[in-house]
C-alpha cells in the first residue's frame, strides 16, 4: 500500500511541476510582448498589412 502512495505523490508532483512551468512561459510571453512601445506595435502592424495587401490594388 505504501509503494502506491508513493507512486501518486510523484504523479501530482510532476502534475504541479508543469503547470508551474506552463505559468512560467505565460508570464514570459507575456512580459516579451509588453515590452513593445505603441509606436513599434504600430510600424510592426503596418509591415503585416503591406505584406498581405496587394501593391495593384485598385480598391486600396
Amino acid at each position: 500500500m505504501m509503494k502506491r502512495m508513493n507512486w501518486w505523490k510523484l504523479l501530482g508532483l510532476a502534475g504541479l511541476a508543469g503547470v508551474a512551468a506552463t505559468g512560467a512561459v505565460i508570464v514570459r510571453s507575456e512580459r516579451r510582448r509588453r515590452a513593445y512601445t505603441p509606436e513599434e506595435i504600430r510600424q510592426r502592424l503596418h509591415e503585416r498589412l503591406d505584406e498581405v495587401r496587394p501593391e495593384d490594388d485598385p480598391e486600396t
